[in-house]
């Protein structure tokens, strides 16, 4: 890995903020079991305070949601991290215990060392750094959205970014993630897709029945089959009447950016033998980018163990996720779906909504904020970084850039293609976090100077 040299005035934020990162990994902050929230948000609430920042509690409905402000000039930058973390199950997978950081070969080790806890205490480490250079001043406003319910969905987020506007508002917003490649090389998004999960449920009797009446009896297995096959042709496009209406046309720069994207996605379909990709090599980040699609996530009824069992199930269920693009709202989905299922006979199956939705969200890769974001990284990194109009993935941007005026998002940060977020052993690399605070700099620079 290459990298330019690290002014040498930055390695005692470095160290300050692995100090602070190694005490953010010690609070056991998991949101899906409501443990240490409270205790993890006053710990960070202290940090920013102890640096200048004027921080606002908001109560969530899982955990504290903080706003902070610190600094004046000519440029305000939001930034949006979240404390709260995975659970650290199944714990005998860790090779050392998941809330002590813990440094092997160049990587630190700890569950939120890298998901969600390493990039806050990296742009911490960056702010402490340019305070340093102006005088103990900080040359541009800082504001900063820190949540503890992002690994269950921010469901308190779309209300408190609504009503906390007016505290919000900036030029651009430094988003909670990122990565590297293993040469070094930094990855942006400007966008994540939005996310519909849904139930489809089918019941034909009050209980099993024997096969034999399958003469007479219509089987909701095959029924959601039926289902299944009608909303996604062979090559991964959603064949629902109307759900591709409407879609956001990508820019010209957007387009730019997916052509510049080195390979056709061989470390994906390596990494998991995939045997079936979708699409043709050419396709792989326009489809990963710009192309809403469903996914069935699972299947259940009827007889499930050894050998056979002639039953004819009483019910049955599948779990679906729609990935969708600037243009479709997860609420039209549902009523396009149940129209569809109707058309097709299929009206006895019922449409359960799972977990909150996300709306999609993308930025336009000419937007002066996002031209800021890639020279910051190109100055630390030494590499063009590689652009992606949008993550394949989901999260909670939309209201950010919906209730503050279009706020383009830019997500770039110290993750890397080994560092296990939500698994065992989730692990940073030492590069990467003194990267990131090297990032954080040339970026808080660019934006005082306005260039």
């Amino acid at each position: 890995m290459t990298t330019p040299h690290l002014p040498d005035d930055l390695t005692v934020h470095i160290e300050r903020g692995l100090a602070d990162l190694r005490d953010l990994v010690a609070l056991p902050s998991v949101s899906a079991q409501g443990r240490m929230l409270p205790e993890t948000a006053a710990a960070v609430r202290a940090l920013l305070e102890t640096e200048g920042f004027t921080v606002h509690e908001v109560p969530g409905d899982v955990a504290p949601v903080l706003i902070a402000e610190a600094g004046e000039g000519p440029a305000t930058l939001l930034i949006y991290n979240h404390y709260d973390v995975q659970p650290e199950d199944p714990l005998a997978l860790w090779d050392s215990p998941p809330f002590e950081l813990t440094e092997r070969d160049g990587r630190l080790y700890g569950r939120g060392a890298s998901d969600d806890k390493g990039e806050f205490a990296s742009r911490l480490a960056a702010v402490r750094a340019v305070k340093a250079r102006h005088g103990g001043r900080l040359p541009l406003r800082v504001r900063w959205l820190i949540e503890g319910e992002e690994e269950v969905g921010s469901p308190s987020l779309d209300r408190v970014v609504r009503e906390q506007a007016e505290h919000l508002h900036a030029d651009g917003c430094w988003w909670e993630f990122g990565s590297r490649t293993d040469e070094g090389r930094p990855i942006a998004y400007l966008g994540l897709k939005g996310i519909l999960a849904v139930e489809l449920r089918c019941r034909v009797a009050a209980s099993d029945l024997h096969s034999s009446l399958g003469a007479v009896v219509d089987n909701p297995l095959y029924r959601l089959a039926r289902a299944v096959a009608s909303i996604r042709d062979e090559v991964g496009r959603v064949t629902i009447p109307g759900f591709l209406d409407g879609l956001h046309a990508p820019s010209d720069a957007d387009l730019d950016a997916i052509r510049r994207v080195p390979g056709h996605g061989e470390s994906t379909y390596g990494t998991y033998a995939v045997t079936r990709p979708l699409g043709t090599p050419p396709e792989y980040h326009h489809r990963l980018n710009l192309m809403p699609v469903v996914n069935v996530n699972g299947w259940g009824g009827g007889y499930q163990g050894a050998g056979s069992k002639t039953v004819l199930p009483a019910e049955g269920f599948v779990k679906l996720d729609f990935r969708l693009v600037p243009g479709q709202d997860p609420a039209r989905v549902v009523e396009l779906l149940r129209a569809h299922l109707n058309a097709q006979g299929l009206d006895d199956i019922q449409i359960v909504e799972l977990e909150t939705h996300q709306h999609p969200a993308r930025a336009d890769a000419g937007h002066p904020f996002v031209q800021a974001c890639l020279a910051a990284a190109r100055e630390a990194s030494g590499h063009d970084p590689i652009v992606n109009p949008s993550s394949g993935g989901s999260g909670p941007m939309f209201p950010f850039m919906d209730a503050l005026g279009g706020l383009p998002c830019v997500a770039m940060g110290i993750g890397n293609s080994g560092g296990r977020a939500h698994a065992p052993n989730e692990n940073v690399r030492r590069a990467d976090f003194e990267y990131g605070v090297h990032f954080g700099v040339a970026l808080l620079e660019r934006l005082a100077r306005g260039s």
